[in-house]
Protein backbone atom coordinates (compact mmCIF):
# COMPACT_ATOMS: atom_id res chain seq x y z
CA UNK A 1 0.00 0.00 0.00
CA UNK A 2 1.22 3.20 -0.91
CA UNK A 3 1.03 6.75 0.65
CA UNK A 4 1.28 10.06 -1.42
CA UNK A 5 3.25 12.97 0.64
CA UNK A 6 0.83 15.34 -1.04
CA UNK A 7 -2.42 15.25 -1.75
CA UNK A 8 -3.63 15.30 -5.36
CA UNK A 9 -4.17 18.85 -6.88
CA UNK A 10 -8.08 20.00 -6.81
CA UNK A 11 -9.95 19.18 -10.28
CA UNK A 12 -9.84 22.46 -11.37
CA UNK A 13 -6.11 23.00 -11.86
CA UNK A 14 -6.82 21.70 -15.68
CA UNK A 15 -8.36 24.86 -16.18
CA UNK A 16 -5.58 26.70 -16.01
CA UNK A 17 -2.80 24.31 -17.91
CA UNK A 18 -2.38 26.61 -20.91
CA UNK A 19 -2.04 29.65 -18.61
CA UNK A 20 1.84 30.01 -19.24
CA UNK A 21 1.30 29.82 -23.57
CA UNK A 22 -2.18 32.27 -23.19
CA UNK A 23 -2.59 33.61 -19.58
CA UNK A 24 -6.29 34.98 -20.99
CA UNK A 25 -7.36 31.03 -21.19
CA UNK A 26 -8.07 30.95 -17.52
CA UNK A 27 -11.58 31.41 -16.46
CA UNK A 28 -12.27 35.36 -14.76
CA UNK A 29 -13.00 35.69 -11.43
CA UNK A 30 -16.44 36.17 -10.42
CA UNK A 31 -17.93 39.74 -10.50
CA UNK A 32 -18.12 41.20 -6.74
CA UNK A 33 -20.72 40.92 -5.01
CA UNK A 34 -23.14 43.60 -4.72
CA UNK A 35 -26.65 44.39 -2.29
CA UNK A 36 -27.09 41.78 1.19
CA UNK A 37 -25.96 38.41 1.04
CA UNK A 38 -25.53 35.70 3.53
CA UNK A 39 -22.24 33.93 5.15
CA UNK A 40 -22.65 31.52 7.85
CA UNK A 41 -26.00 31.97 8.15
CA UNK A 42 -25.56 35.87 9.17
CA UNK A 43 -27.07 38.60 6.68
CA UNK A 44 -24.81 41.14 5.29
CA UNK A 45 -24.80 43.45 3.15
CA UNK A 46 -22.23 45.57 1.24
CA UNK A 47 -23.64 49.25 1.43
CA UNK A 48 -21.09 51.09 3.51
CA UNK A 49 -23.71 52.49 6.02
CA UNK A 50 -23.45 52.43 9.75
CA UNK A 51 -27.04 51.23 11.24
CA UNK A 52 -28.67 53.09 13.70
CA UNK A 53 -28.88 52.61 17.26
CA UNK A 54 -32.72 51.85 16.80
CA UNK A 55 -31.98 49.83 14.05
CA UNK A 56 -29.72 47.43 16.22
CA UNK A 57 -32.64 47.70 19.04
CA UNK A 58 -30.41 49.93 21.13
CA UNK A 59 -31.77 52.99 23.23
CA UNK A 60 -29.91 56.32 21.89
CA UNK A 61 -29.20 58.45 25.01
CA UNK A 62 -27.87 61.54 22.98
CA UNK A 63 -29.80 64.01 20.84
CA UNK A 64 -30.71 62.63 17.36
CA UNK A 65 -30.10 64.54 14.31
CA UNK A 66 -27.20 65.71 11.81
CA UNK A 67 -25.53 68.32 13.65
CA UNK A 68 -24.95 66.48 16.84
CA UNK A 69 -22.06 68.15 18.84
CA UNK A 70 -20.08 64.98 18.96
CA UNK A 71 -17.63 65.77 21.36
CA UNK A 72 -19.90 67.77 23.72
CA UNK A 73 -22.20 64.36 23.46
CA UNK A 74 -19.33 62.36 24.02
CA UNK A 75 -17.71 64.04 27.27
CA UNK A 76 -21.53 63.55 28.80
CA UNK A 77 -21.25 59.73 28.23
CA UNK A 78 -18.21 59.10 29.81
CA UNK A 79 -19.30 61.61 32.75
CA UNK A 80 -22.11 59.19 32.51
CA UNK A 81 -20.45 55.94 32.38
CA UNK A 82 -17.64 57.01 35.28
CA UNK A 83 -20.97 57.59 37.69
CA UNK A 84 -22.37 54.40 36.70
CA UNK A 85 -19.76 52.11 37.51
CA UNK A 86 -19.48 53.61 40.79
CA UNK A 87 -22.93 53.10 41.54
CA UNK A 88 -22.04 49.62 39.99
CA UNK A 89 -19.47 49.62 43.05
CA UNK A 90 -21.75 50.69 45.38
CA UNK A 91 -24.43 48.12 44.79
CA UNK A 92 -22.08 45.53 44.59
CA UNK A 93 -21.14 46.02 48.35
CA UNK A 94 -24.21 46.71 49.73
CA UNK A 95 -26.61 44.63 47.42
CA UNK A 96 -24.83 42.02 45.49
CA UNK A 97 -28.24 40.69 44.35
CA UNK A 98 -29.13 43.80 42.30
CA UNK A 99 -25.92 44.20 40.33
CA UNK A 100 -27.78 43.62 37.13
CA UNK A 101 -30.17 46.33 36.61
CA UNK A 102 -26.36 48.31 36.40
CA UNK A 103 -24.36 46.17 34.09
CA UNK A 104 -27.19 46.90 31.47
CA UNK A 105 -26.72 50.77 32.14
CA UNK A 106 -23.21 50.26 31.59
CA UNK A 107 -23.35 48.39 28.31
CA UNK A 108 -25.77 50.25 27.04
CA UNK A 109 -23.81 53.22 27.48
CA UNK A 110 -21.05 51.83 26.02
CA UNK A 111 -22.89 51.28 23.10
CA UNK A 112 -23.76 54.74 23.04
CA UNK A 113 -19.96 55.53 23.32
CA UNK A 114 -19.32 53.18 20.60
CA UNK A 115 -21.92 54.68 17.87
CA UNK A 116 -21.04 57.75 18.36
CA UNK A 117 -17.20 57.32 17.81
CA UNK A 118 -17.97 54.77 14.88
CA UNK A 119 -19.95 58.22 13.32
CA UNK A 120 -16.81 59.62 13.67
CA UNK A 121 -14.82 57.12 11.39
CA UNK A 122 -15.62 58.68 7.90
CA UNK A 123 -14.05 61.98 9.27
CA UNK A 124 -11.16 60.64 11.05
CA UNK A 125 -10.61 58.39 7.66
CA UNK A 126 -10.91 61.87 5.72
CA UNK A 127 -8.89 63.85 8.02
CA UNK A 128 -6.30 60.77 7.74
CA UNK A 129 -5.87 60.96 4.23
CA UNK A 130 -5.40 64.74 4.15
CA UNK A 131 -2.73 64.27 6.76
CA UNK A 132 -0.85 61.52 4.31
CA UNK A 133 -1.55 63.75 1.06
CA UNK A 134 0.15 67.03 3.00
CA UNK A 135 3.11 64.94 3.88
CA UNK A 136 3.67 63.45 0.34
CA UNK A 137 3.40 66.77 -0.90
CA UNK A 138 5.95 68.57 1.60
CA UNK A 139 8.52 65.13 0.42
CA UNK A 140 7.88 66.00 -3.10
CA UNK A 141 8.58 70.06 -2.38
CA UNK A 142 12.14 68.99 -0.43
CA UNK A 143 12.90 66.46 -3.26
CA UNK A 144 12.43 69.60 -5.53
CA UNK A 145 14.15 71.83 -3.57
CA UNK A 146 17.19 69.09 -3.18
CA UNK A 147 17.56 68.94 -6.97
CA UNK A 148 17.43 72.46 -7.57
CA UNK A 149 20.39 73.02 -4.76
CA UNK A 150 22.17 69.58 -6.31
CA UNK A 151 22.01 71.23 -9.57
CA UNK A 152 22.94 74.75 -8.89
CA UNK A 153 25.90 73.26 -6.99
CA UNK A 154 27.06 70.96 -10.15
CA UNK A 155 26.32 74.29 -12.46
CA UNK A 156 28.46 75.76 -9.96
CA UNK A 157 31.14 72.77 -10.38
CA UNK A 158 31.32 72.78 -13.89
CA UNK A 159 31.66 76.35 -14.40
CA UNK A 160 34.76 76.21 -11.74
CA UNK A 161 36.10 73.29 -14.02
CA UNK A 162 35.76 75.34 -17.14
CA UNK A 163 37.35 77.80 -15.45
CA UNK A 164 40.52 76.20 -14.35
CA UNK A 165 40.74 74.25 -18.23
CA UNK A 166 40.07 77.78 -19.59
CA UNK A 167 42.75 79.31 -17.14
CA UNK A 168 45.76 76.92 -17.72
Amino acid sequence: MATATYPPPPPYHRLYKDYIENPNSCPQPPPPIEGTYVCFGAHYTTDDVLPSLEEQGVRQLYPKGPNVDFKKELRSLNRELQLHILELADVLVERPSQYARRVEDISLIFKNLHHLLNSLRPHQARATLIHILELQIQRRKQAVEDIKRRREEAQKLLKESLGTLDGN
